[in-house]
């Protein structure tokens, strides 16, 4: 899905930073185990910069819409979600946390020298091709609404999760 811009009082908000595209993820050799590389194709939803609109009567002027639902843009998880495909490039060397679903998240990005906990869940399915695919499921700054989701977990790491899904074996939640 290739997202529109989204216009507000005669400014434009450009989203071709959420286009869908290919990364391949490289895992070094390990002991015995030979270099792997994985091609995903990454793919971002709506909810990375727009909510829900539980509680509020919106500003139809906010509304933004893709095939399935409308949402409210959320100019915050707008601005946060500049940052999201460098953290998708660097998920290899980040902590991901298992929600004992069947997605992950991984937490916290610096930003004006200041740490913000930045959620970003994400699923990763086997592509039909061969490859992966990462659905970047939603992405919002941790806020007195969403305190609740604390990492409860030990990490698991991104390279773990490519490798199983490729295989098709099963993934443990850590505890």
């Amino acid at each position: 899905m290739r997202w529109a811009p989204f216009s507000h009082e005669g400014k434009q908000y450009d989203l071709h930073h959420l286009h869908p595209k290919t990364v391949t993820y490289l895992q070094p050799a390990k002991g015995l185990a030979p270099p792997r590389s994985y091609k995903v194709e990454i793919i971002f939803s709506l909810h990375c910069f727009t909510r829900g609109m539980e509680g509020e009567t919106p500003d139809p002027a906010l509304l933004y819409s893709d095939s399935r639902d409308t949402r409210i843009f959320d100019f915050r998880r707008y601005e946060l979600s500049h940052h999201l495909p460098a953290i998708i490039d660097l998920l290899m060397t980040r902590k991901c946390f298992h929600t004992g679903r069947s997605n992950y998240f991984t937490v916290e990005i610096i930003e004006q020298g200041q740490r913000i906990d930045y959620e970003v869940y994400f699923a990763v399915s086997k592509a039909s091709k061969g490859g992966l695919n990462l659905y970047v499921q939603s992405a919002y700054g941790r806020d007195t609404a969403h305190r609740a989701n604390r990492p409860q977990r030990k990490p698991i790491a991104f390279s773990i999760i490519l490798f199983n899904t490729l295989t098709g074996r099963p993934i443990k939640v850590p505890t």
